[in-house]
């Protein structure tokens, strides 16, 4: 029988089918950070129970902590208390714990892949719904619950509905200037940010065959955020080259072994899905989003649509801009920018820095732009000095921070202040998602760029030209 890579990674893992109920599903690979496991160790803790696999567990400390003197204490009580827990319970469990100020620190979904953690035709869970940037290898990646998290310590499994299955194609070329983000915010608003919900979703075609396995993790991060349950792309050449001798890739004849295994990860010719939907890679432009959900989006040379334009309920539709302080029919650039972010597990990695050093190299920071950039993990910070990219940031007066969530999700010191406008790399646009009153544009590296040295919503491509 023809089955989809979804399927053949997952039925390889079902360790029980449940009639008319969910699979019980084992699981490779389990990464935690401060936030969502405290209260499943604690569940452990209750029940007397030991985590049955520790060495499958990965933990890092991101999502809470500072990006500036991160060698001082940490100052808000709820996260130095979470971050101890983490410390605490890893300890206690035998779990390896990279956490503040050591050197394999950083964002859970930025140090997996770094690290070769994320590996083809593997199930990997964390308490986080970014997870699915995992799939871009192949894997089959998704974000959980506490009680889930509390689960898989004590199991190594968890139990899912079988997701369905959807089959995006993009063919073609993508323009100048154009960017992963881009790619991934152009479907969301195509297929709005309920579009997906249900499905497992694979990738394929011209484009993702195209892009490296950074721009691959950034399309699967944002497979969330039009309702999918997490995105695929099957893994090849690309996959292989980024995988191989990292910490945690297989050596020598396990990893002939495992390569043999590998290259069968991928749809059969006559497998079906449930969806299907085929773009052209000339239709995407930069993009930028004018509302607060991440399918409020549209290339950035547009204006705003009207009400009946949009599949939103109309009430909704003015809700949104009447929070974000546009109108309908409005063009969005030139519209001024207070803060920029670079960073998160979305565009957080070296290649959104050097894109980001690429458009302001010889130019100028914005005066009464503030401007954060925020590296995914302490290796790509050190690419960044490596690589020459601090110089050109340094010269053009950019500063860089430590690693870490930071604005993506204001759940640490970096918040963008009510009533500002932010372009941001990260992955949500919602209601004070980066701080109570905080207005949020989401978009590539190369529109951060271009609003960081013009302090205004700006056409990348016109800067690139110069």
């Amino acid at each position: 029988m023809s089955k989809t890579l979804f399927d053949k990674v997952w039925d390889a893992h079902v360790v029980r089918k449940i009639e008319g109920g969910p699979d019980v599903l084992f699981i490779d690979r389990h990464l935690i950070h401060e936030v969502t496991s405290p209260v499943a160790f604690l569940g452990l803790k209750k029940r007397g129970i030991k985590v049955l696999y520790p060495e499958r567990t990965f933990a890092t400390a991101d999502h809470n902590t500072p990006t500036l003197n991160q060698h001082l204490p940490v100052q808000d009580p709820l996260s130095a208390n979470q971050l101890k827990a983490l410390e605490e319970n890893t300890r206690e469990h035998g779990i390896r714990h990279w956490g503040l100020g050591h050197y394999k620190n950083g964002i859970v979904h930025v140090i997996g892949p770094e690290n070769g953690i994320t590996q083809p035709g593997a199930t990997i869970v964390c308490g986080d719904s970014h997870t699915s940037t995992h799939g871009a290898f192949g894997a089959i990646a998704f974000g959980i619950g506490t009680s889930e998290v509390e689960m898989v310590l004590a199991t190594q499994c968890i139990m899912q509905p079988k997701p369905k299955k959807m089959r995006i194609t993009i063919n073609g070329t993508l323009g100048k200037g154009v960017l992963p983000k881009d790619v991934a915010l152009f479907i969301i608003a195509k297929l709005t940010t309920s579009g997906a919900t249900g499905h497992f979703v694979e990738y394929a075609g011209d484009v993702f065959e195209q892009m490296s396995m950074e721009g691959r993790m950034t399309v699967c991060n944002l497979s969330i955020e039009m309702g999918a349950r997490g995105g695929m792309i099957a893994p090849d050449e690309t996959t292989f080259n980024y995988i191989k001798d990292r910490e945690f890739s297989p050596k020598g004849a396990d990893w002939d072994k495992a390569m043999e295994y590998w290259k069968t990860l991928k749809t059969d010719n006559d497998a079906t899905f449930d969806k299907e939907f085929t773009f052209d890679a000339s239709e995407i432009e930069p993009m930028i989003t004018y509302g607060t959900n991440p399918g409020m989006g549209i290339g950035i040379t547009r204006e705003i649509p009207k009400a009946e334009q949009v599949t939103e309920a109309k009430a909704t539709f003015e809700k949104s801009l009447g929070y974000m302080g546009f109108h309908e029919g409005e063009p969005m650039m030139g519209k001024k920018v207070d803060y920029v972010f670079v960073g998160s597990c979305t565009n957080g990695r070296i290649e959104d820095f050097r894109a980001f050093a690429s458009l302001v190299k010889g130019k100028r920071k914005a005066d009464d732009v503030t401007v954060w950039l925020v590296p995914g993990s302490h290796v790509v910070e050190e690419q960044i000095k490596k690589e020459g990219i601090l110089e050109v940031l340094t010269e053009a007066g950019f500063t860089l921070r430590q690693p870490g969530c930071s604005a993506c999700l204001a759940m640490n010191e970096d918040k963008i202040p009510a009533g500002k406008y932010a372009v941001s790399t990260s992955n949500r646009n919602f209601e004070g998602r980066q701080g109570p009153g905080a207005r949020t544009l989401l978009a590539s590296p190369l529109v951060a760029a271009a609003a960081a040295v013009t302090g205004k919503v700006t056409d990348p491509r016109t800067l690139l030209q110069q």
